[in-house]
């Protein structure tokens, strides 16, 4: 079983390798007990979004974490996938702004994920 750190390295790695873009990961253990992370990701459209949805829940379960808690569907422009610990928010960029999350757990610290994304 995935660590939380471990589960969210995975996901951002995934999210990663579809491109995803504006990748945020937030340090949620001080700020909030639903999870240990949120993840916060943007794709272009709403297909997009679903592969980068996709490739998350795939990844995560090849990597022995657990299956997420899907909220939205295929043509959804969030959908939000609910691993327990890890939290992980895939927005079009015009629901992400909508919504603005960052902002709404803007005292969460940021998790430097720089070394988990290609350049």
């Amino acid at each position: 079983m995935l660590d939380s750190k471990a589960l969210l390295e995975t996901a951002v790695r995934a999210a990663d390798d579809k491109r995803a873009e504006d990748i945020v990961a937030l340090d949620m253990t001080e700020v909030s007990l639903l999870a240990d992370y949120f993840m916060i990701v943007s794709g272009g459209t709403t297909r997009q979004v679903q592969a980068i949805v996709d490739d998350v829940e795939e990844k995560v379960k090849a990597a022995g974490g657990p299956e997420p808690r899907i909220e939205g569907n295929k043509d959804s422009k969030w959908i939000l996938m609910d691993f327990g610990d890890v939290v992980v928010d895939v927005f079009t960029p015009e629901e992400r702004a909508f919504y603005n999350l960052e902002k709404l757990w803007n005292e969460a610290p940021l998790v430097d994920v720089k070394d988990w994304v290609k350049a």
